[in-house]
This record gives C-alpha cells, sequence and structure tokens, in this order.
C-alpha cells in the first residue's frame, strides 16, 4: 500500500475536518471527593436538549455540534448539579471535564431516568450490568456482600453450591465463559466455599455479564463473558477500610500518591488483602457441626493509577488469590492464581479517536487428590495484550481493535477406566474486531465481526454478530442478538462424579477423530452459534419487566474421552478407535428462557427471576445431559431500607433449582490395575475397590433450595467515617443440599447448614 494512500486513511480517522463548519465537545465527569470519575451518567446540552452517557471511563462525547456557546448540565445521584458554560469551535475538539460535588439529599427520581436513557440506546441483549449498589442489595455472607453471591440470582445462571460451586451460563461450562479483570484473565473466579468470589466488592466499579449473543468485542469463549473492572484509590485522601466476621477479615488501603486537583496530573495507590480462617473459627461458631469447614483462602489486590489533565490515563496492577480445602478420609482440593498487567486510556488533543489497550499476564494451578491415589492436577499460564480505537458520530459508534493470546498448559487426569490422560500445549491467539454502533429514535443497531487465528491449529475463523433493539414505545421494547463463536481452550471434568470439584484446562489438542457422526471433522476447533430474542417493558416508574429466549448451538466441543479403556500405542492399534484415543468430539444444544421482574424504590428494592434450561450433549455415541442440566431455577431478592437517614437495611434471597443429572452407582468389583504388567502376581495382590456404573447421567440429584437473611446498621460519624454492623443467617431452615459424594468410601457431604454470622467493618 502506498503512503499516501496510508495518510488518506490516517486522515479520515484522525483529522477533523478543515472546512466543518461543526466541533465535538467530550470530557469526565469526576468525584470532586476522591477524584474517581462517574460512569454511565447523564449529561444534558441544554440548548439542543440532547443527552448523552458517560461511558465505564467517565467520558461523554457530542459529535457535530454547529459553532456556539453551550450550557452543559448534569444531574447525578446523589450529587449537586452541575453547570457549565462551553464555546464550539469550528473544526476543533472542545475539551471539559466537569467535577460533581457530594451533595446529602439523593434524587432517585434522577437515577431512574438515566437507565431509563440507557436502555433506549443500548441494544443490552443478555447482558446485566453490575455495580457496588447492586451487590449491596443481597444477603450478606458474615457481613460481606460478594459478586459470587450475585451472580448465582442472574437470569440464565446455574451456580453448582455453596460448597465447591462451579458457575454455568446458560448452558455454558465453566470453561467456556470468559472472566475478566481488568483486562487479565482469570481462570477460577469462585472459591471452593462457593459463597466467595476473588473479586474484593468494595474495589469493584463495573461488572458486564454477557450471558449470550455478545458482541464482537469478545471472543475466545462460546457461551459468556464476565467483564469485572476495578475503581481507582482515593487521589485525594489517605483511606481505607478494615472488616472482621465470623468467616474472615480483610483490609482495604488507598490514597493519593499525587493528590487530585481539577485539570491536572494526579496518581494514586489501591491495596486489599482478604483472608479467612473458617477452617479455625467453625469450631467456636459452628459447634454443632460435627466436622469442621476445612476452607481457607487469601486474596491481595494491587493498583497503582496515573490520570492526565486531559483525562488519559495508566494503571499498574496484579493480584494474588489462592484457595483450599481438605476432607479428611474423602478429597483434597487447592489452587493459586497470580498476574500482574497494565491498561490504558489515550484521549489525544484534536482527534476524535481514544485509544485503549492492556497487556497483562496471569497463572493458575489446580490440584485434586483423593483416596483412589490418583491425583488431577493442571496448569494454565496465559499472556494477553489488546488495543483498541473508539470514535464516536453523534450517537453513534465505531470500535475496533487488534488482540493476541499465547497459552500454555500442563494437564494429567484419570479417566473412568483409570487410564492416566496426560498432555502440555501452547498456542497463540491472533484476532482482530470492528463493530458499530447505530443510534435512532426508534432503533438501535450493532453489527460486528471478529476474526480469529489459532496458530497451533493452523486455522482461522470469520465470526459476524449482531445486535438490535427496536423502541416500539417509550414503555416497549423488542430486542434480538445473534452470532457465530469459537474458542481453543477446552476443560475436563470426570462425569462420574455426583458433584465436581476440579476444573483441568487444556488448550490446543490437535489429535482428535477425523470424523464424528457420519461427516470428516475439518479441524479441532470448537465452535458454537447463538441467537436470542426478548422484550423490556416499563411497568411504570419503578418496575420492569425482561423476558428473553436463547438457543445456544454448540456444532463441535472437545472432550477427554470417557471411553478410553486401552494406551494408544502400536499394541493396541488394532482396537477400536474410541476405546483408545485422549479426545473426543461432541456437539450439543442449550435452549430455554427466562422472566426477570426488577421493582427499585427509594425504600424498597424487588428481584424475581424464573429461568428454565434444557442443554444436552451427543458424543458420537450417546445422547446424554451433562451433570450441570439444571431445568428450572427460581431467584427471588428483597431489600428494605428504613430508619432515619435510611442507614438501615433488611435483605433476603430464597433460591430453588431443580436437581442436577448423575450417574448412579450399580455395584462393586475387585480390581487389579496389573501395575507389573504380565509379571504382576494377582494371586496375592490385594485389589482395588471398582464401580460398576449404571448409564451416563440417568440419575437426578434432589431439589435445591435455600434460604438467606441479613440486617445491616450504618454509624456515621462526624469525622464522616462509617462502622457497618451486620448479622445474618444463610441457610435459615437448615437444607440438607448435596455438596460432594465419594462413591469410593459412600460417603455423602452436604452443602453448608445453617449458619448464622456476625460482622464488623469501618471506614475512614
Amino acid at each position: 500500500m502506498k503512503w499516501n494512500t496510508l495518510l488518506f486513511i490516517a486522515c479520515i480517522f484522525f483529522t477533523p475536518s478543515l472546512f466543518s463548519q461543526t466541533g465535538e465537545l467530550r470530557g469526565f465527569l469526576y468525584d470532586n471527593e476522591n477524584g474517581e470519575t462517574l460512569s454511565f451518567t447523564n449529561v444534558i446540552l441544554k440548548e439542543k436538549k440532547q443527552n448523552t452517557q458517560t461511558d465505564l471511563n467517565g467520558l461523554y462525547n457530542f459529535n457535530n455540534l454547529p459553532v456556539g456557546n453551550y450550557t452543559i448540565l448534569v444531574y447525578a445521584l446523589g450529587y449537586d448539579s452541575a453547570f457549565e458554560s462551553v464555546e464550539i469551535k469550528s473544526g476543533k475538539i472542545t475539551a471539559k471535564n466537569i467535577y460533581m460535588n457530594a451533595k446529602a439529599v439523593e434524587l432517585s427520581d434522577v437515577e431512574i431516568n438515566a437507565d431509563k436513557q440507557r436502555k433506549k440506546t443500548d441494544t443490552r441483549v443478555s447482558v446485566t450490568k453490575i455495580t457496588t449498589k447492586e451487590l449491596k442489595l443481597l444477603p450478606t455472607v458474615a457481613g460481606e456482600p460478594d459478586l459470587a453471591q450475585y451472580l448465582q440470582v442472574l437470569p440464565g445462571v446455574v451456580f453448582t453450591g455453596d460448597q465447591g460451586g462451579q458457575l454455568y451460563i446458560r448452558g455454558g461450562s465453566p470453561v467456556q465463559n470468559k472472566v475478566m479483570l481488568d483486562g487479565m484473565i482469570i481462570y477460577n473466579p469462585f472459591h471452593s466455599i462457593g459463597l466467595f468470589s476473588v473479586f474484593e466488592s468494595d474495589i469493584i466499579k463495573n461488572v458486564d455479564v454477557y450471558s449470550a449473543g455478545f458482541n464482537a468485542q469478545y471472543g475466545g469463549r462460546v457461551s459468556a463473558v464476565i467483564d469485572v473492572a476495578s475503581r481507582d484509590g482515593n487521589k485525594k485522601k489517605l483511606a481505607g477500610k478494615v472488616g472482621v466476621n465470623t468467616f474472615s477479615s480483610k483490609i482495604i488501603l488507598e490514597g493519593p500518591l499525587k493528590k487530585f486537583k481539577e485539570n491536572s496530573t494526579s496518581s494514586s495507590f489501591l491495596a486489599s488483602y482478604k483472608n479467612s480462617y473458617l477452617d479455625k473459627s467453625s469450631p467456636l461458631f459452628y459447634p454443632y457441626i460435627k466436622a469442621t469447614l476445612p476452607y481457607k483462602f487469601q486474596d491481595a489486590y494491587g493498583k497503582i493509577a496515573v490520570n492526565t489533565d486531559n483525562g488519559s490515563k495508566l494503571n499498574f496492577f496484579g493480584f494474588s488469590f489462592n484457595d483450599a480445602v481438605n476432607y479428611p478420609n474423602s478429597t483434597a482440593y487447592q489452587w493459586n492464581s497470580t498476574g500482574f498487567g497494565s491498561n490504558f486510556l489515550l484521549v489525544p488533543d484534536g482527534s476524535p479517536t481514544v485509544v485503549s489497550g492492556v497487556f497483562a499476564y496471569s497463572q493458575y494451578g489446580v490440584k485434586q487428590t483423593e483416596k483412589d491415589s490418583k491425583p488431577r492436577s493442571s496448569t494454565i499460564s496465559n499472556f494477553n495484550t489488546a488495543l483498541n480505537f473508539t470514535s464516536y458520530n453523534d450517537k453513534n459508534e465505531w470500535k475496533y481493535g487488534v488482540e493476541i493470546n499465547g497459552i500454555s498448559t500442563d494437564f494429567q487426569i484419570y479417566n473412568d477406566a483409570n487410564r492416566r490422560i496426560n498432555e502440555q500445549q501452547y498456542t497463540m491467539e491472533l484476532c482482530g474486531f470492528v463493530k458499530y454502533k447505530y443510534v435512532s429514535d426508534r432503533i438501535v443497531i450493532e453489527p460486528g465481526l471478529r476474526v480469529m487465528r489459532y496458530s497451533s491449529l493452523a486455522t482461522q475463523t470469520l465470526e459476524p454478530r449482531f445486535a438490535m433493539k427496536y423502541n416500539f414505545s417509550p414503555r416497549l421494547r423488542f430486542k434480538g442478538s445473534a452470532g457465530i463463536y469459537s474458542q481453543n481452550l477446552m476443560s475436563a471434568v470426570s462425569d462420574k462424579d455426583v458433584v465436581n470439584l476440579f476444573y483441568g484446562f487444556l488448550s490446543g489438542p490437535d489429535d482428535v477423530p477425523r470424523t464424528f457422526d457420519g461427516k470428516t471433522v475439518k479441524s479441532a476447533l470448537q465452535k458454537a452459534r447463538h441467537a436470542v430474542v426478548g422484550l423490556e417493558i416499563d411497568v411504570n416508574e419503578h418496575a420492569d419487566i425482561n423476558i428473553e429466549g436463547f438457543v445456544k448451538h454448540f456444532d463441535q466441543i472437545t472432550n477427554v474421552n470417557r471411553d478410553k479403556i486401552f494406551d494408544d500405542n502400536d499394541l493396541n492399534a488394532g482396537r477400536p478407535a474410541n476405546q483408545r484415543i485422549d479426545y473426543i468430539v461432541e456437539n450439543g444444544n442449550a435452549s430455554g428462557f427466562d422472566v426477570t421482574y426488577k421493582y427499585d424504590s427509594k425504600h424498597l428494592y424487588l428481584w424475581l427471576v424464573y429461568s428454565y434450561v434444557n442443554v444436552w450433549r451427543f458424543d458420537g455415541i450417546r445422547k446424554y445431559l451433562p451433570h450441570f442440566d439444571r431445568r428450572h431455577t427460581v431467584n427471588l431478592v428483597g431489600s428494605y431500607k428504613f430508619g432515619k437517614k435510611i442507614k438501615q437495611d433488611i435483605n433476603a434471597r430464597w433460591s430453588l433449582g431443580s436437581g442436577f443429572p448423575f450417574t448412579e452407582t450399580q455395584g462393586f468389583f475387585e480390581y487389579l490395575p496389573f501395575i507389573d504388567g504380565v509379571n504382576s502376581d494377582y494371586t496375592h495382590t490385594n485389589g482395588q475397590l471398582g464401580i460398576i456404573y449404571a448409564d451416563l447421567n440417568l440419575g437426578r440429584l434432589p431439589w435445591f433450595h435455600r434460604m438467606d437473611i441479613s440486617y445491616q446498621m450504618s454509624l456515621k460519624f462526624e469525622s464522616k467515617n462509617e462502622m457497618h454492623i451486620t448479622a445474618g443467617v444463610t441457610n435459615i431452615y437448615n437444607r440438607e443440599n448435596i455438596f460432594y459424594f465419594d462413591r469410593v468410601n459412600y460417603k455423602r457431604v452436604n452443602q453448608l447448614p445453617i449458619l448464622p454470622s456476625i460482622g464488623i467493618t469501618y471506614q475512614f
């Protein structure tokens, strides 16, 4: 390509027209008390009667404004109104940051109107946006709101339990969900005691959960995306929070490295540490439990943020998470995860394009040991780097970018026939995407395209994505999305576990069968197609209903061969392939619908969800139900605020779920492993206990249900410091829900019993 062509393209994207009689207005919205940007807040241009919302970074943008003088108005919950005057010049970009001062009186109707505006201008298909406010509406366990508990009440989400829980989103397994923290990839976001995630709730700024049909910006997974963003540290003063409860303790410390001032450079730090001592405290607080609750974990996160006067920023961050659980005479399970990285936002003066990027590295290792002396282990390390560009035109938006992922895995597992499967892999993924959002009074359209190149498989894909919304009336909106998705990463569990704890990871297995179901397998790449339709109804100013139906068709999935009984070597070359190979190809389908009702007023919050999901898989031999096929799920959440200045609240949650499939036990036999081959003396060797299994996953566990409740009181001191005292009860009517079953010892371990708790936090 000639240099003059490149220059022409650069001029299109980065240079305002010299002949334009219009200009552009943009800036950032800041909390003047701590320097944090304010996301998803309405910004109004008075003379044009036009409004927009700030994005996650607090950036607002108005395009194609005729030259002249304008007034910017901002109304935000908990802040004084802001008024700023600006002059728009021809062909120029006018930058105007706005600084909001806190106000004691909250105007809930302003917040509702801002949310209504976002509903009209965003497709919002199968996506839930979570902030710190939403996290605090659930009953807190031991005084701590947590993302793990909130995710469990979302539409289409299946969680396998209070202990060792895994997250399944609309028929997809955990490995098919992409979880990110500040752009870093997290491979296990939940602790063994499933009440807690690795994400400290007090440092979360925003969480986007895409349960199906997600846009072209995200890739490398075939089911869902959870994108977590942390906030910056306080840029004005040293602040923090300490807390202690019957489960754990934590400390958060934050403050300025260079103090925040209007239109100047600033920097800050944020550090959090949380550890559990439930394995030590449970005999003291819960002596009625026959065995201790053998859980312990530690989470540490740190971040340094540097902000320039025009809103550009650079962040450095890192984390260390670890977890361990040890059930005597049953199973021991532990994992650790570490990572570090950097991301940035660049707002070039005079350019309408905003640039963002990330470089990050993360590592995860897990091991489970049972009494069968066949440990399962897996390690995975990943580096990812991305560069994204965003351009605005009125309410419309272009976004495009590139991404590189490098993945290394080391995996070991024993299948049901006691055959060891071990493999190491390394792969690279090269990605590019483009998407466009068009917004009119009635229609929002968001087409996109993602290109993926999987180097280890020598395969590339074109993945079109599309979403739209039609605003039929001010209270009724129709929406839909569709897309093609792919991934290289796979996981493996034992189909014979009644409840799965271990999840191993493997990238790029290329030794899959050449044919499946009578058709040629052209690539080992896993693929899926999504389609979602839905509608939104605003019942009144406080209540709304969301209804969605979805289909996820998994065209190809790679799995560990459950039927392998022979080593794949020359000696067994004449054996059937399905009895020798390590990996198999499957396909499957997940379909269903969910109905969500939300009521949100100043004092009362209600959240009611019913989800129906039907999941099946076909491995070329049998059509079966995976162990996470929970057909019916109901979640009811209520929160009521009361007291002087609304400083007290009561939260309650009730969850109901139909039973999971599992493979039943038919009998036992003496198994001789013949460790020494033909030299083994079977006449004097003591065998192991072998298990005779029924057909795959034809049994059903009992229904799951549980109710939690909590009460919180907040005390504010003259120094503006606050103390929060929380009391709660988990599993208030002591329902016995199954957690784990050891077939060899024929021992059942239940989910958590009734657990009262109390916690106290002090914020300064």
